[in-house]
């Protein structure tokens, strides 16, 4: 059985994902390959992320998935996960009501 970590490298950064985006938070580290990012979802609502290299990307990208085809990453309610984007990236989200997003950089799964 392997033991996966995850070492953080930066500042935690917060928004509150709503109907619409709030501007996007960026998530830097000082390591320049720090790309893993741990991302809480406190809330009780789904939040659909929208991750960029700029915040106008991030925005564009976080809205609800209402096809079968969108490109944001759904966050279920009260989860905890690890996920790997490009170093620095922005991040802005929309859920059907408040919900609280924590993200931290760092290394590892």
């Amino acid at each position: 059985m392997s033991i996966n970590a995850f070492n953080a490298q930066g500042n935690t950064v917060t928004f509150t994902a709503n109907a619409s985006a709030p501007t996007a938070v960026q998530c830097a580290a000082p390591g320049a390959q720090t790309d893993a990012y741990r991302i809480i979802n406190s809330g009780n609502v789904t939040v659909f992320l929208g991750v960029g290299d700029t915040a106008a990307n991030a925005t564009n990208n976080a809205v609800t998935f209402s096809g079968n085809v969108a490109p944001c990453v759904p966050l279920l309610a009260g989860t905890d996960e690890i996920l790997i984007f490009r170093p620095n990236a922005y991040f802005t989200g929309v859920a059907a009501s408040a919900a609280i997003i924590y993200i931290t950089p760092g290394e590892g799964l």
